[in-house]
């Protein structure tokens, strides 16, 4: 089991740089597919990034392409999700998850969620 905890979520100008981080406790966070996910009000779960266990396997929601990059320390039970070029539709409750299963995109792969950090992206 893996318990995890987001956290670098804020308010940012369009335009702007965040760095989300997911925190796990456990000590088999290496054999996990760690994914970010997002929600915005009134909106379904979306898939926004994940990584593979070997960190060199990555990837990326259509909407984020190019502008946000996950990565993985082990060592420091710690996946980044780095988002530049910020827009206002980027505001959501961002979430990672962590997946027993092949890295895919579908929400019900994940088995570990963490409670969430909020990102706002004012124009």
């Amino acid at each position: 089991q893996v318990q995890l905890v987001e956290s670098g979520g804020g308010l940012v100008q369009a335009g702007g740089s965040l760095r989300l981080s997911c925190t796990a406790s456990g000590r088999t966070f290496s054999s996990y597919v760690i994914g970010w996910f997002r929600q915005a009000p009134g909106k379904e779960r979306e898939f926004v990034a994940a990584i593979g266990r070997n960190k060199n396997t990555k990837y990326y929601g259509d909407s984020v392409k190019g502008r946000f990059t996950i990565s993985r320390d082990n060592a420091k039970v710690t996946v980044y999700l780095q988002m530049n070029s910020l827009k206002p539709e980027d505001t959501a409750v961002y979430y990672c998850a962590a997946s027993g299963a092949t890295m895919d995109s579908r929400r019900d792969l994940y088995d570990y969620w963490g409670q969430g950090t909020q990102v706002t992206v004012s124009s």
